[in-house]
């Protein structure tokens, strides 16, 4: 399994880096990338024209049977805005909204978020 993500500004770049797991972060310029194995998505929040190439990335071939669940990336002031993008695309492709953190993620945001993939690989073993 690995982990999907898109950056724009580096945060969740910077998030990915410190889980020192498998991962494949979407070319903003050529999302079109059949992965052919299960994944789990990483998205920051900004205004959906700007995250639609992780839309196109989701739609392209089998990636979308692939889309095991989403984590959202954002900034707590925004509220209600917060991590919209990943409820939307929870929303939108009917998988579940399985993390979120603060900007580039803290200690125990890493160590929880993997303590969720660990519990979805050992869930996809039995």
């Amino acid at each position: 399994m690995k982990i999907v993500y898109f950056s724009l500004t580096g945060q969740t770049r910077r998030f990915i880096k410190k889980l020192d797991l498998p991962a494949y972060e979407i070319d903003s310029g050529n999302p079109f990338y059949e992965l052919n194995e299960p994944y789990i998505l990483v998205v920051p929040t900004y205004d959906a024209d700007v995250t639609e190439v992780v839309n196109d990335f989701i739609e392209f071939e089998t990636n979308q049977k692939n889309l095991l669940g989403v984590a959202g990336g954002g900034n707590r002031n925004f509220a209600d805005l917060f991590i919209f993008t990943a409820k939307h695309i929870a929303r939108d492709y009917q998988v579940p909204l399985l993390f979120e953190f603060e900007f580039n993620g803290t200690t125990e945001d890493v160590e929880n978020f993997r303590k969720v993939v660990n519990n979805i690989e050992s869930e996809r073993a039995k």
